[in-house]
């Protein structure tokens, strides 16, 4: 490689990283915790736990689950309807003033087995929710997303420009040697540059899935204008229905159409993954890779007939295979220290990184430019 090309890559390098590391270095810290997001709800209480009783008949049908919470926040409209892995005796229904609402969210748990309220955990509150919304869209909706997203591209390549300089450098060192002896500011570049090719892969993994998911809003409306207005051609023109068919019944329906798949999550009619005239039932597979991939049953909200059925596109296959590697959710609670030791290394090499750009720049600032400040400071 050449010493101009060398040169140029520096440049490259330099400056990717210098534009987004404050915000990667914000992104380090509010993912740390986000990594133990669940075991941190539990510390804090807002975990609510499936009461231990005897329940030998049947679970309770989707149109009791509806009306209870319906009951319990008059006035609300439906959005999702859902359950964690980690309690399958739950339902959360979350729902809103009206259906593309941003804001005023409440979520209410219930027993699958008895219909009965157990909760309302805290919605858009508490020190959880502003570390997520900082990480997602520093609480700036869709442009914080794209913004990140953007943080997020420029991380990638100052990843890829730190390895193309990387080779050329170590030319000349072992791998992963500190020079102890030849100064702080060597001994800081020498830490930087071994932290951050052992934390390379990861970095790379999670920055790039970190762009995915910033487009994650576009991707779902691009669906809707791709696909889902192909499912709901026949019903472009109707009026929205004022009365509902059966929510048992429509699963049931999109349960015979997919057999060999199981219940994800349902979105109600008006919602973002649905139509205004559909029940959206997401079905899914059970193995640790299939269950996080959905397939849309449309059924029709009026009569329970179903309207249509496709796999997604490979677009939103990708958003939601990036999903769990950006988290580190899928391998359970050794993966999540391993993520959670990589976050930290990460921290410490964009910290690194910032004080070596720092100390550098400091070392050619005019001495006339100083004194007129200490001048100030001191009269």
């Amino acid at each position: 490689m050449t010493q101009q090309s060398i040169r140029r890559w520096a440049w490259i390098h330099k400056w990717s990283s210098l534009v987004c590391t404050v915000f990667m270095l914000l992104l380090c810290l509010t993912g740390l915790p986000l990594i133990f997001s669940h075991e941190i709800h539990d510390w804090l209480g807002d975990h609510i736990a499936t009461p231990d009783i005897q329940h030998n008949g049947a679970m309770a049908s989707m149109d009791s689950l509806l009306a209870t919470a319906k009951k319990q926040n008059p006035g609300f409209v439906p959005l999702y309807m859902y359950r964690d892995d980690d309690e399958p005796l739950q339902w959360t229904i979350s729902m809103a003033k009206t259906t593309d609402a941003t804001s005023g969210f409440k979520y209410v748990v219930m027993d699958a087995r008895t219909a009965k309220v157990l909760g309302e955990p805290p919605a858009e509150e508490g020190f959880m929710y502003i570390v997520f919304k900082l990480h997602v869209d520093l609480f700036a909706g869709l442009p914080g997303m794209l913004f990140l997203g953007l943080m997020g591209f420029l991380l990638v390549i100052a990843i890829i420009s730190g390895i193309v300089l990387y080779a050329p450098f170590m030319r000349k060192l072992a791998f992963g040697e500190v020079r102890h002896q030849r100064g702080e500011k060597l001994k800081r570049l020498d830490i930087h540059n071994m932290l951050g090719i052992v934390t390379l892969s990861w970095f790379l993994v999670v920055g790039a899935t970190g762009v995915i998911n910033a487009w994650s809003d576009l991707l779902v409306k691009y669906w809707q204008f791709d696909q889902m207005s192909q499912m709901i051609a026949p019903y472009k023109n109707l009026p929205p229905p004022t009365q509902f068919a059966s929510l048992q019944q429509s699963l049931e329906v999109a349960q015979k159409a997919e057999p060999a798949m199981q219940l994800g999550f349902i979105a109600f009619p008006g919602t973002a993954y649905t139509s205004q005239h559909h029940y959206g039932i997401f079905m899914r597979g059970d193995s640790p890779l299939t269950k996080r991939l959905f397939k849309p049953v449309l059924i029709d909200a009026q009569n329970a007939t179903l309207t249509d059925s496709r796999p997604l596109p490979w677009y939103l296959v990708a958003l939601l295979v990036s999903q769990p590697l950006h988290f580190g959710d899928y391998g359970g609670m050794s993966l999540k220290w391993i993520w959670a030791v990589l976050d930290v290394l990460s921290i410490i090499v964009l910290w690194t990184g910032l004080k070596l750009w720092w100390k550098k720049r400091r070392q050619y600032l005019p001495v006339t430019s100083a004194r007129p400040i200490l001048h100030k400071a001191i009269s």
